[in-house]
């Protein structure tokens, strides 16, 4: 998880700081101290975190602030500012053209994810803005280049435009065209990458731009590498201009120096970042959101975003409604289940919550092996059984048992377990109800013992 050391450190110095009430001009130079190695640590390029620091203290140890009713939470907002304007200051949008096809040139050396990156942004923009995408396989070099973008582009039903081992510059202009002619609106161009950057590297990259004139050039680094990547930013915008830059790998680096970095050595923003392997683990860079991730303040703009697009509106509703009265079946559990798991892990997700310490989550942590016994178990019933339970007998229980290769004993505890959260929820509803137009009882009314009741996964 990114930046959790950094957290965890920076944290502790405002744990400090608070712990103080009113605060001198050393108290705050001793937590800038301790700041500032967390960021050394966490592999932030020297002289961004020797000029964040120093930003910092400047206005930190003003008077106005030292004399305040709360210096230390002053501080802390300050150095919330500061982050996000290292980070960029706002969330930079892909430029779209005035008159389609917009065309995206993805450039990157091998290793950095570029050709999944390319399938992945094109997913993220056909399903936010309804964009119709094309990728078009420019990387006639390395071995199965083609292959693997027709791999991710059919599992994303997106159209993967190829013309074998030709000229790029030639596949790039005949890509294009073809996009022209067959309505879509956004063309990816996954261009060729080396384990190194070369001349004859930047060469190609040179022709193709100057043959197709994208709309933007965006540079696919590896979180990963630290301040390589930040070195490879350089040397791409040097040489080509690049627009934005794709960090991939941000879930795999505990540190996230590369992402603190970027911004104030190349001046170009991050535009996305690559949260995991999955093709739907993509998402828009926002500054404030990340620096208050960094800052242990969470994210719920992110996690409300995650769950308005991992879940059908409609269907939710259906479900609550289902819920209120008692009558949520099987089925309706196993699709939420599954929509639950596409939003991805439950550490990431409480990760995003206010006040809740990514590290100590290691208790919250959903059992997947446990989820997929739920899954197999549910999916080895008959409709009619999901719908009512109340019909399984033992021997329904022996069937289903054969059929998802787990015990008798496995299926009694998952329909235990519904049954218990069936009946809980039967309660709360009654309580809500029963708060209406009613004379409100003191205390809070017991749940039978529910509070301990756990889920089915």
């Amino acid at each position: 998880m990114a930046f959790e050391g950094l957290t965890e450190k920076i944290s502790s110095a405002f744990k400090g700081l608070r712990s103080k009430g009113r605060l001198t001009e050393a108290d705050v130079k001793d937590a800038m101290r301790e700041i500032r190695m967390a960021l050394l640590e966490a592999d932030v390029n020297f002289k961004v975190a020797k000029d964040f620091i120093k930003a910092v203290t400047e206005k930190a140890t003003d008077a106005e602030i030292l004399d305040s009713l709360s210096p230390a939470q002053q501080v802390i907002k300050i150095v919330n500012e500061e982050l996000i304007a290292l980070l960029g200051g706002q969330t930079t949008r892909l430029t779209i053209a005035p008159n389609p096809p917009t065309i995206v040139m993805m450039v990157g050396l091998q290793g950095a994810g570029k050709t999944t990156n390319c399938a992945k942004l094109a997913g993220l923009l056909r399903k936010q803005q309804q964009r119709r995408p094309l990728l078009v396989a420019c990387d006639v070099y390395r071995p199965a280049a083609i292959d693997q973008l027709k791999v991710v582009g059919r599992q994303l039903d997106i159209t993967v435009f190829d013309e074998g081992q030709g000229d790029p510059v030639e596949i790039a202009k005949h890509g294009i065209d073809h996009a022209k002619r067959n309505g879509y609106d956004l063309v990816f161009l996954d261009t060729a990458g080396r384990l190194h950057i070369d001349e004859k590297l930047m060469d190609e990259l040179k022709n193709i731009k100057a043959a197709v004139t994208p709309t933007e050039i965006i540079l696919v680094v590896d979180a990963m590498t630290g301040q390589d990547a930040v070195t490879v930013s350089q040397t791409f915008d040097q040489a080509l201009g690049i627009n934005g830059v794709l960090m991939s790998k941000m879930d795999g680096d505990a540190r996230g120096g590369a992402a603190l970095s970027v911004k104030a050595v190349t001046g170009k923003p991050i535009k996305f970042i690559g949260t995991g392997e999955k093709l739907g683990d993509i998402e828009p860079f926002h500054p404030d959101r990340m620096a208050s991730r960094i800052l242990g303040m969470g994210d719920v703009l992110t996690l409300i975003e995650k769950a308005q697009q991992t879940f059908d509106q409609k269907q939710a509703a259906e479900t609550a409604k289902k819920m209120a009265s008692g009558k949520l079946t099987l089925t309706d559990f196993l699709g939420q289940l599954q929509q639950m798991k596409s939003m991805g892990s439950m550490e990431e997700m409480l990760g995003m919550l206010p006040g809740v310490d990514a590290k100590a989550l290691a208790g919250a942590k959903i059992d997947e092996k446990q989820m997929a016994h739920t899954e197999a178990i549910i999916q080895s019933m008959t409709p009619k059984e999901r719908d009512n339970p109340s019909i399984i007998n033992f021997s329904r229980k022996k069937r289903i048992a054969a059929g998802c290769g787990l015990s008798v004993e496995a299926v009694n505890k998952l329909l235990k377990q519904f049954e218990a959260m069936q009946k809980m929820t039967r309660q709360l509803t009654s309580m809500a109800r029963g708060g209406k137009g009613k004379k409100k009882r003191r205390g809070f009314p017991s749940l039978g013992g529910l509070g301990n009741m756990k889920l089915p996964f």
